[in-house]
């Protein structure tokens, strides 16, 4: 059944409607301008800041040499004959009306039309696509999303020249009317998974996206709080993201935001990098598994340190350098905890001080954390020593989720090494995998595969960097 539109033949009638609508004597930035078309009255109206002044320049200039015999009766028949522009519609519902205007694009009202012509010829402020600053590579592409859905969307069709690659348009937001854009290759795509994702966007009840990608996710995927593995990979790339969709996997972008979405996502896609693929096989695979290594050994290294303090007798000789040697002023295990939170306050100092002054942040927390604090007694050299290999650690992987879900377990095996000494440690390895081998990806798949279940090739895939086959590389 078709809608009804919300436009009539009387152009002062309509006119009022949408001054009302928009609230034309109260916005600053919403602007019109009354024009002749034809022998008719028309107007356009616009967002100050979103429009280019130059095309709608040359669209005018057409529009004021249309002479009234020549005036066609419909906007059909208006928008195939007298406008040379390419990007234009015709919008009758007061829904896309509200949708494309309040987007930036500008509408044209003519006097006897039933339809009102939307001209997207708007622009949108935005910074230019340099590398982000957090996922950065030694070699390969140096362009990275900005907060332009369309420029991200342009970045991902120039690596993806296939016409089974599909951009869907989607809105959310009552408020907001943020755009959402479901990319993904039509002939590699599950299909189930793609019918769920798109439900479960159009069934978003939700006022805006404040919080851009985070506040999607949250109403896509209720998250288990008290399991921290993230469930969707976020990349600032537009060549890991091509490179994710030719696998079969769905990107979500978000207009406002600089990052795609990727799903459904296991903790092997989450930890890979792209220069595991911009260098040959040997090196990617060397620094695919000395990531995997040492972030592995970051969340076990200082529980396993404080159990061995705790049980001296367990230490052989030839690891006895690993003993304090200087007397111990505060626990092993606050003093642990302790560089946890103040490492992470480094972390939000830094973001929050500005580059001019990063440099003598560095040099006084160096100083402070590495000086002082020994020599006074509240920490040790070793723990220092160990918590300072944890937070280099934490650096050699691009996933912010990934690592705070690994520090969070790292607390835990902490507490529980502290409180129940062997038996928490143990109780608190088992738990680490029980949170791992429970979760399970937004497609019902295991989070862990292709361990469980066990795929001997794909298994290969995920630890070692290997050659594609020829018919893959064509």
């Amino acid at each position: 059944m078709a809608e009804k539109s919300i436009f009539s033949g009387n152009f002062e009638q309509n006119k009022e409607y949408i001054d009302n609508l928009l609230n034309i004597d109260k916005s600053f930035d919403v602007l019109y301008r009354v024009v002749t078309v034809g022998g008719k009255k028309a107007c356009f109206y616009f967002i100050d800041g979103f429009c280019k002044d130059e095309v709608m320049e040359k669209i005018l200039e057409f529009l004021y040499v249309i002479e009234p015999k020549e005036m066609p009766e419909t906007a059909h028949e208006f928008l195939k004959e007298k406008l040379p522009y390419g990007e234009i519609d015709l919008v009758k519902t007061e829904n896309d009306f509200l949708q494309r205007m309040l987007s930036g694009v500008p509408m044209l009202l003519v006097e006897g039309y039933t339809e009102a012509l939307a001209m997207d010829f708007r622009t949108y402020p935005a910074r230019s696509v340099d590398e982000p600053e957090k996922d950065k590579v030694m070699r390969g592409s140096r362009d990275g999303f900005v907060e332009t859905v369309v420029f991200n969307t342009a970045l991902i069709r120039r690596r993806i020249r296939s016409t089974d690659l599909v951009m869907e348009m989607h809105t959310v937001g009552k408020s907001s009317r943020t755009d959402v854009v479901i990319a993904y290759m039509g002939n590699r795509v599950e299909k189930k998974m793609l019918e769920d994702i798109r439900q479960r966007i159009d069934a978003i009840q939700i006022d805006a996206l404040s919080m851009n990608q985070q506040s999607l996710a949250e109403c896509l995927y209720q998250h288990k709080w008290y399991n921290p593995f993230p469930k969707f990979k976020f990349t600032e790339r537009p060549d890991t993201t091509a490179a994710s969709i030719l696998e079969g996997s769905i990107a979500i972008l978000v207009d406002n935001s600089p990052a795609a979405m990727v799903l459904p996502t296991s903790v092997f896609d989450i930890v890979e990098d792209a220069d595991d693929y911009y260098f040959p096989p040997v090196t990617g695979t060397y620094l695919r598994l000395s990531r995997i290594i040492i972030n592995a050994f970051a969340v076990f290294l200082t529980p396993l340190f404080l159990l061995l303090i705790m049980n001296p007798q367990w230490v052989p000789e030839s690891l006895a350098f690993i003993q304090i040697k200087e007397p111990v002023h505060v626990p092993v295990f606050l003093q642990l905890l302790l560089l946890e939170f103040a490492i992470d306050g480094l972390k939000l100092a830094s973001l929050n001080t500005p580059s001019m002054l990063s440099t003598p942040l560095s040099v006084v927390a160096g100083i402070v954390l590495g000086d002082y604090t020994v020599s006074s007694g509240w920490f040790n050299a070793e723990i220092m020593l160990y918590m300072a290999f944890v937070a280099v650690a934490n650096y050699t992987q691009v996933s912010f989720e990934l690592g705070y879900a690994l520090k969070f377990m790292r607390l835990m095996l902490l507490c529980l090494t502290a409180a129940f000494d062997v038996w928490g440690f143990v109780g608190g390895l088992a738990l680490v995998v029980i949170f791992i081998v429970t979760n399970r990806t937004m497609s019902g798949k295991s989070y862990i595969y292709p361990i469980i279940p066990f795929n001997a090739r794909q298994f290969l895939r995920r630890f070692c960097r290997v050659s594609l086959p020829r018919s893959e590389e064509q």
